[in-house]
Order: C-alpha cells, then sequence, then structure tokens
C-alpha cells in the first residue's frame, strides 16, 4: 500500500513542469545571498527536469510556525503562481511536515521544499545499485514524518476526479499507523543492504591498500568539473554534463604519471549548499572513499561568481566526514571561462598547494601533474630493510602496505627492498639496512 501512495505522489511530481520558486532571508538583510541559492535551487530545477517560470525572495522577520510566510505574503505568491500558471513551488528553505500540508493545502497545488528536489535529483541520477539504496533510504527518512500528507494529496487528487476522496481520506486515517510501521520496516533493509554492500567496498578497498597503489579523490562542488579532469587525465569514457549532481556514483580509473608510478583516481559524489543531512548520512560510506586515499584533489570551479563560499563548503562537509590533515592540491578549473583575475592569487594566498587548469581543454595538466609527483614523493619513502626472525609479524604488515620491490631470505632474516607511506618511517628505522 505505502509502495503504491508514494509512487503515486512522485509521478504526479515528475509530471509537473512548471515550477515557482521561493527563498526566504531575514529582514534589513542584503537578499543578494538568497537570490544566489535561488539561482542554485533554479539549476537543480532544471536538472530534474522543470521549467522555472518565476521566483521571490521573501524578507522575513520570523518564521510562522503553520506556514513558514505569513498570510500577506502568501497571497501576493498565490497570485504570482496563479499567473505564471505554475504547477508546483518550490521553497528554497527545508519546510516541516505541518507546514508542507498548511501550504498545500492553501496553494492548491503541490508544495515542496529544497531538501525533497534534492533527493529526486539523486533519485533520478543515481545509477549502481549502492546509490539507489541509499537514495531510497534517504527518501524514506524524509517521507516517514510526511505520510499524512501523501494521505491528503491523494485525497484531494481523487475528490477532484470524483473517485472517492472522502473515502481515501478516511482510509488513509486508519492505514497511517500501518504506513509508518512498514516505512520503519523498510528503511531497516533497506540499511542492512547499504551494510552488505559497504562490506562488500571494504574488500575491495583492502585488496587496493594491499597493492600499495597510491590513491587520489577528487573533490568538490557539484559540476565543478570532477569527472570531465578524470576525463582528461585518464581518457576515461565517464559521464560528463552541465547538470548538478551528474555524477553520483564513485568511479576510480587507473594513471600512470609522467615518472611511470601509477596511482588511482576516485571521483566522488560532489557537494552543495544545504545538503539534506539524510542524503549526507545515507551517503556516508562511499563519501568515505576520500578517507582512504593518500592525496585530495579539491576542484574549484573559479568561474564561478561563488567559487570561494563553494569552497569553503566542501571544506566544511569533509570535516564533518573526518576527512583531516590529509594532504590536499587545490585545483582551480575552468580558469579559460573565469572573469576575475584575481581570484587565483587570493586562491593562492590561502591554498599554498595550487595549481590553475582547464579540464575541459587540458591547460595546466602539466603542472598539475607535477605536482601529484612531488606529494607523493613527499609522502612515501624507499628503504632496505633486514627483518629478524623475531619480527617476522611486521613482515605481513609491510607486505600489505609497502610496495615490494625486492625480498631475500638469509637464514632466519628477511631483506626487503620496499617503498612504503612515510608515517610508517619511524617504526621500521632500526631494521634499516645498507646491504
Amino acid at each position: 500500500m505505502i509502495d503504491s501512495k508514494r509512487d503515486l505522489v512522485q509521478a504526479e511530481l515528475k509530471a509537473l513542469k512548471r515550477a515557482f520558486l521561493v527563498g526566504i532571508y531575514p529582514a534589513g538583510q542584503e537578499k543578494k545571498r538568497c537570490e544566489e541559492s535561488l539561482e542554485e535551487l533554479r539549476r537543480l530545477s532544471d536538472t530534474f527536469g522543470l521549467e522555472v517560470v518565476g521566483c521571490m525572495a521573501v524578507p522575513m522577520r520570523r518564521f510562522d510556525p503553520a506556514t513558514m510566510i505569513g498570510k500577506g505574503k502568501m497571497e501576493e505568491l498565490f497570485q504570482e503562481a496563479e499567473a505564471l500558471f505554475a504547477e508546483v513551488i518550490i521553497f528554497d528553505e527545508e519546510i516541516s511536515p505541518r507546514q508542507q500540508r498548511n501550504l498545500d493545502r492553501f496553494f492548491k497545488r503541490p508544495v515542496i521544499d529544497r531538501t525533497e528536489l534534492i533527493i529526486e535529483v539523486f533519485a533520478k541520477r543515481a545509477q549502481t545499485k549502492e546509490a539507489r539504496l541509499q537514495v531510497e533510504l534517504a527518501k524514506c527518512r524524509y517521507q516517514l514524518p510526511r505520510l499524512k500528507r501523501m494521505w491528503t494529496h491523494l485525497s484531494r487528487q481523487a475528490a477532484v476526479s470524483g473517485r472517492g476522496g472522502a473515502y481515501l481520506k478516511g482510509a488513509g486515517e486508519k492505514q497511517l499507523e500501518i504506513d509508518k510501521r512498514l516505512t520503519k520496516k523498510r528503511m531497516d533493509l533497506l540499511q542492512k543492504a547499504i551494510e552488505k554492500v559497504t562490506e562488500q567496498r571494504k574488500t575491495v578497498r583492502r585488496a587496493r591498500l594491499r597493492s600499495a597503489i597510491p590513491a587520489l579523490a577528487i573533490v568538490g562542488y557539484t559540476n565543478a568539473g570532477k569527472s570531465t579532469l578524470l576525463k582528461a587525465l585518464t581518457q576515461a569514457e565517464v559521464l560528463i554534463e552541465d547538470k548538478l549532481f551528474a555524477t553520483l556514483d564513485t568511479t576510480t580509473r587507473k594513471f600512470t604519471l609522467p615518472n611511470r608510478q601509477q596511482i588511482l583516481l576516485v571521483d566522488t559524489v560532489g557537494f552543495i549548499r544545504k545538503i539534506p543531512t539524510t542524503l549526507v548520512a545515507a551517503f556516508k560510506s562511499t563519501l568515505e572513499e576520500a578517507l582512504y586515499t593518500d592525496i585530495l584533489l579539491h576542484l574549484v570551479d573559479v568561474s564561478h561568481p561563488l567559487a570561494e563560499e563553494q569552497a569553503e563548503e566542501t571544506e566544511r562537509i569533509l570535516k564533518e566526514l573526518g576527512v583531516k590533515e590529509k594532504p590536499v592540491i587545490t585545483v582551480l578549473n575552468k580558469i579559460d571561462a573565469c572573469r576575475d583575475p584575481l581570484i587565483v592569487q587570493r586562491f593562492r594566498i590561502r591554498y599554498p598547494r595550487c595549481v590553475a587548469v582547464s579540464a575541459l581543454y587540458k591547460q595546466g595538466m602539466d603542472v598539475l601533474l607535477e605536482q601529484i609527483v612531488a606529494l607523493l614523493k613527499q609522502l612515501r619513502v624507499t628503504l632496505r630493510l633486514r627483518i629478524p626472525q623475531s619480527h617476522y609479524r611486521l613482515v605481513s604488515e609491510l607486505f600489505r602496505f609497502g610496495k615490494v620491490a625486492h625480498v631475500e631470505y638469509v637464514e632466519n632474516d628477511v631483506f626487503l627492498e620496499i617503498e612504503l607511506p612515510k608515517e610508517f618511517e619511524e617504526r621500521v628505522l632500526p631494521f634499516v639496512t645498507s646491504r
């Protein structure tokens, strides 16, 4: 029952084409940031397939607990939406289930928020089994407190079409508690399925760590050009679109540096302002791939007017995920389209390890590769070791985390020539030999 209702509501949302956007900002403050956020919401709407017919930035002294905005502004919004034949109204702020039900009723059309739109965009973009599971879990978490609205929504549809709206409303009241239990059960099943996929990911990761091939994660704000950079470096056939969240799944490609060293490049899902906590939690296992790499390539679209704010937002989310003290190369992408001659200078002051590129036109790639080679040399060390029998347990650990160039067994000792992560150097210093 719950799945059929959810499908009907989602089908209706996908059928809608004309959207009106609403942003809210504190009265007495500049509305520029609100307008910038609305522009991002417009791009999200475009990615989902909606035509934005109008938008409004509303100054607020306080949020109305029942409807988010006051009655006067609601009337004004209603008139605007009617005049523009808007089919759905999208709020840039997260609205509560109660506010959503009241706004639906007042505007006589679906009202959704930024969170729901982002989740729907993710659902549309998910390609792999893991991504689809994660999106569905995020959707269930979002919809659980809104099940009552789903029944109200369907009741209104049925009443308009003459298919027994009153009966459906009554049935909805009886079914609500059952639906909640079913949704929670579905969430438990999804969580277990995600945990199973996560374990498989861990197995692959352990194999990668044993191979001792350095890994670099490409991170950044959505649409910064991560997939374009991956293709420019590796010639890999990856999806490249001028859309928000064109890539949701983690893509890994092997690449050979100019010094013939092999590395792995990991493309990750992009970040965005006001990203729903339900999505961050659901995609944690995917985003955690950045934790297990040697270097982060933080890609920034310097042609974007909010490049610095987007870089800060990416840093904030990485910190939230626990990515600390990891070496970072800041890659200033789309330099060919940059209109601010001072932005590169500002970034270089803040981020000393910084390189400007155009992934699309493959400009600056040689400088970027030089930086990667130099940084990897700083992070790894090649040593000759003599491990006595009393420390054989260390040998298996070295094989797991190092790249062995030569091994020789002499009586009860093991002689190794091995490349290791720098953090191992202090531990193995007593075993360094000139042989």
